[in-house]
């Protein structure tokens, strides 16, 4: 079996990727999706809020991936559901299996990693105490509630202020739970502020800052939790404890890239992001192999999603018909500095950048009236100024080529400084 562009994954940025190849010519498309219908998580997501940027409305998740399903049946793009990718081998051969055609090895021109991202569960942040039914990730909950009508607690705490547990209140108590608390690790939350005040602020439930579940009690099922305050190392303060009733732990403490797959395959992965290092076309560090979406970097918007997928889409569809391109010329390195998490892009070959390139990234805190810089160590190239800037907003940049060509060096990097 051999087709130009193999798209693993069918969620938001797989369909958007496959959708772009399609558009710039790409021959023989085809999507390999576990699960047994397309649209990834957007399919439990039934909210509104989807779409703001992409299509200039509000949109619920269904909603928006259904826009690309319409789209992806008006071209030639083979699906394959319920289909497991298990490997990713030198020469781009692809190892899967379905129920219906059995184990393939699949030949791709290209390849674009679109596999989503996953939830931290309570092993990952090692909770103390009883081992008792009723511990959610808020994920699992939300496709309970949402997908399959199950109701997972009356009385419930929410540890982690991600937007998907902020959606989570205000979804348990739409749906008659009392939500007793939200409780968050870290001084700020790591959601959207609309989703702060959406979700929270709305239904007047409390956010705990600066609180983390330190026991979690009951036999068969949660019957106590005690939540504490904790110091500025993050450790739990003794005497500071609060004891909730409740019979529901919902955990949005966190989301990683799903590069098992990528790892495997030998691809250079970031530590910061645990998503693949990509070059300004979203290439990997294998040639021919792209990455788009949450197995990149957690991203908080579906819209940039669909924009970054389209990217490496097209750049899947470019390598297909032009072929692996000389690595003639400078490659710079994106670092982050003062007060950034991670960039993505991490690195730049000039020779293959537009007349700009977008630079996503994540911030280590709340700041005010600040400006991102881009320097080469020496000068700085260009600034952004910011008013407000937090760690659960991605923040991106547009850095013009003409100023990547000034840069002194191999190196950039991208910082946050209070302005003068």
């Amino acid at each position: 079996m051999k087709y130009d562009v193999v798209v693993i994954g069918g969620g938001p940025a797989g369909l958007a990727a496959a959708c772009k190849a399609y558009e710039e010519g790409a021959g023989s498309i085809l999507i390999l999706e576990r699960d047994k219908e397309l649209g990834g998580i957007l399919n439990q997501c039934i909210h509104n809020g989807f779409g703001l940027h992409y299509f200039k409305e509000e949109l619920t998740g269904p909603e928006y991936a259904g826009r690309f399903i319409e789209l992806l049946k008006k071209t030639s793009v083979e699906v394959k559901l319920d289909t497991m990718v298990l490997a990713i081998e030198p020469g781009r051969i692809v190892h899967c299996v379905n129920p219906k055609d059995g184990y393939m090895m699949i030949e791709a021109g290209s390849i674009v990693l679109a596999m989503g991202c996953r939830e931290r569960t309570r092993g990952a942040i090692s909770i103390p105490g009883e081992r008792p039914a009723g511990v959610f990730t808020a994920g699992t909950a939300q496709r309970y509630v949402n997908m399959e009508g199950y109701m997972v607690g009356k009385r419930v705490v929410i540890l982690g202020s991600g937007d998907i547990g902020l959606i989570m209140a205000r979804r348990m108590t739409l749906e008659g739970a009392k939500v007793l608390a939200c409780v968050e690790l870290m001084p700020f939350s790591g959601g959207l502020n609309r989703n702060i005040v959406q979700c929270l602020q709305d239904y007047n439930i409390p956010l705990y800052l600066s609180h983390t579940v330190t026991d979690i009690k009951g036999h068969d099922r949660i019957e106590q939790i005690v939540v504490s305050r904790v110091d500025e190392n993050r450790r739990p303060i003794p005497g500071t404890e609060m004891v909730f009733d409740c019979d529901t732990l919902l955990l949005s403490v966190g989301l990683l890239p799903e590069n098992e797959l990528t790892r495997a395959a030998g691809i250079t992965l970031d530590p910061r992001t645990r998503g693949a290092v990509v070059y300004e076309n979203m290439e990997t560090s294998m040639p021919g192999v792209f990455a788009c979406g949450n197995v990149v970097h957690v991203h908080d918007l579906v819209d940039y999603v669909t924009a970054e997928s389209q990217k490496a889409g097209a750049a899947a569809a470019h390598f297909v018909q032009n072929g692996q391109e000389s690595e003639s010329g400078r490659v710079l390195e994106l670092k982050n500095g003062d007060r950034v998490n991670y960039t993505v892009p991490q690195k730049l070959r000039l020779s293959r950048m537009d007349k700009s390139v977008g630079i996503f990234f994540r911030v280590s805190n709340i700041f005010r009236n600040v400006e991102i810089q881009v320097t080469d160590g020496e000068t700085v190239l260009c600034r952004f100024p910011r008013e407000h800037v937090a760690p659960g907003e991605m923040e991106n940049i547009t850095l013009p080529r003409v100023l990547a060509e000034k840069a002194k060096g191999s190196t950039l990097t991208v910082q946050i400084v209070d302005k003068g």
